[in-house]
């Protein structure tokens, strides 16, 4: 499908003394479902094979959608989350990427003004541009009217629009109406992706399919970058200056000389670049095993069991009698666990899935757990440790398991939105577990504590 000519993106602005001139380009949409991460992948690979290094980003908590990104892109994904991580922290990772990068895309979460702070915040903030992309599904001439109220709708300084990409186009004639309802001069429609099912991404009950589990998924985002190369977005968006990142402030190095064991494969894999960043930053030694297949866990003073799926491979867990046993063996001997959400599900005596299939676990804390058909917690929470100054950590939850453990919680989560209760974090011995994940720089004392770092007095 043709999509409308329209001219460059492509400007220019002055570039303050030791800044670097990136083009840059934030999409977003009126709400979850529109195809972000669609067409951010596919806007990355496009620009990727044309031979520019592309850096993208994902606003939020997210750990799934930029396991397609990166795969899109050939570099790692990092979060960006105002609450979690703070503007300073977000703004440094972009500047940095900015350095060395040819094109950056940041993907927004949710609508365009979800939350508090939302992607409208961050996309000001950084002073980029904003495509907008909407589902065309049901729209014609009225998607026009909806750009229109996303651009005009608490406008704010710094916040600007490139222009719509209307997703799941049906037809040529579907395109000239949609083109008929644009304000060209302010909002141009920059290009139209058809309603085919391999220009969509597979979908799982916390969000997309990670990128591995995809056979195809290289050939879907070759197949969308096809689709947006004789569009605008095919050019270089518009040309940003990012000032030069200051050297590195000294905050010690809280776990010099500690090794931490991570797991990572396909049971456990929601993990942020940026934690495995600080903890070598930190002066931890990382080394990397798998639940799944391996039989032992890599000599360490502790270990960092994350989320993931691990409802999605009881029987291999069950069988791995081997690497239970080696973590109850690192328990036993003093040493520190970390778990967060399917970590923690690991830890205990057993796992049903959502098919009413149970599983034999660790058993180092005593409880079970039980998939739901609907979601159990979501949202912002932060906990602190009495040891690390009543530092708060701050952390994000999203499971749909429902789990009982006989343990009194050490602490509770305190959530940003509201009074109810937030995620128990349980502690035994050197262990810590919760349905948490955690964004370590906000709090690294607290971090460092969960992996036994010595902290100056």
């Amino acid at each position: 499908m043709s999509s409308p000519a329209l001219p460059s993106l492509a400007a220019s602005s002055a570039e303050p003394s030791g800044a670097r001139r990136c083009p840059a380009l934030f999409i977003s949409a009126p709400g979850s479902g529109h195809g972000k991460t669609t067409v951010t992948a596919a806007i990355a690979r496009l620009h990727r094979e044309q031979g520019r290094r592309v850096r993208v980003f994902k606003t939020g908590p997210d750990f799934l959608d930029p396991t397609v990104l990166e795969r899109a892109s050939g570099h790692p994904v990092y979060q960006l989350d105002l609450w979690l991580a703070g503007a300073a922290h977000c703004r440094a990772l972009v500047q940095q990427a900015a350095q060395e990068a040819d094109l950056i895309l940041i993907e927004g979460v949710m609508g365009l003004y979800d939350g508090a702070p939302c992607s409208a915040d961050l996309a000001a903030l950084l002073g980029m541009p904003v495509l907008l992309v909407i589902n065309a599904a049901g729209v014609a001439q009225s998607m026009g009217a909806l750009a229109h109220g996303l651009a005009s709708y608490r406008a704010r300084p710094g916040l600007s629009f490139a222009g719509v990409l209307a997703n799941g186009v049906g037809s040529e004639r579907h395109a000239q109406m949609l083109q008929q309802g644009m304000d060209s001069a302010h909002m141009p429609l920059l290009a139209c992706i058809p309603r085919q099912a391999q220009f969509s991404l597979p979908e799982r009950h916390l969000g997309l399919v990670p990128a591995a589990e995809v056979a195809d998924l290289d050939l879907r985002l070759s197949a969308l970058a096809a689709q947006l190369q004789e569009t605008p977005l095919a050019q270089l968006p518009e040309v940003l200056s990012f000032d030069a990142m200051p050297p590195p402030a000294d905050a010690g190095r809280l776990l010099a000389g500690r090794s931490i064991a991570i797991a990572r494969d396909a049971a456990f894999s929601f993990i942020y670049q940026a934690n495995l960043d600080w903890l070598q930053a930190q002066g931890a030694h990382l080394r990397f095993f798998s639940p799944l297949s391996d039989a032992a866990v890599p000599d360490a003073d502790a270990v960092y069991l994350p989320g993931g799926y691990p409802e999605l491979h009881l029987q291999a867990l069950q069988d791995n009698r081997a690497m239970q046993a080696a973590l109850r063996a690192h328990f036993e001997a003093g040493k520190h666990i970390y778990a967060e959400c399917g970590g923690m599900l690991y830890l205990l005596n057993s796992l049903t899935d959502k098919h009413g299939q149970t599983a034999e676990m660790c058993g180092l804390l005593p409880g079970t757990a039980e998939m739901q058909t609907r979601l159990q917690g979501l949202g912002y929470q932060s906990f602190s440790l009495p040891e690390a100054g009543q530092e708060a950590l701050r952390c994000h939850t999203f499971h749909y398991s429902r789990s009982s453990i006989a343990l009194t919680p050490a602490a509770t989560g305190q959530r940003l939105f509201d009074t109810s209760a937030g995620e128990a974090v349980y502690r035994l011995r050197g262990l810590c577990a919760s349905y948490l994940h955690a964004y370590f720089a906000s709090a690294p004392r607290t971090a460092a504590q969960l992996f036994g770092g010595v902290l100056p007095s």
